[in-house]
């Protein structure tokens, strides 16, 4: 509760805000945050606009895509299913299974 206190009294401070502000740490930190917001807001237009140019192609043409996509991944699937290894001896199946 004390050190709450403190750190209250210290953050209201202007002059000790203001040397703060002008220490080497603090503005480094700046500069790293306001670089990575930078890049963040970058890659979002950037992805935005390739979404618009996806959305901009003919409606069939994403469908297609889908479509191809889930062909693929349902062959892929089932492929890996029947390569997959034997269940080990003396594995039970089921409930009524006998030993």
């Amino acid at each position: 509760m004390i050190f709450r206190r403190l750190l209250a009294a210290l953050l209201h401070n202007p002059q000790l805000v203001e040397r703060l502000s002008e220490s080497r740490p603090i503005r480094r930190a700046a500069q790293l945050t306001a670089f990575a917001l930078l890049q963040l807001q970058l890659r979002g237009r950037d992805a935005a606009g390739r979404l618009r140019a996806l959305a901009g192609q003919s409606p069939g043409s994403l469908g297609r895509r889908v479509a191809r996509f889930k062909d693929t991944f349902t062959q892929e699937l089932r492929r890996g299913l029947r390569e997959r290894p034997g269940p080990p001896p003396g594995h039970q199946k089921g409930p009524g299974a006998k030993a």
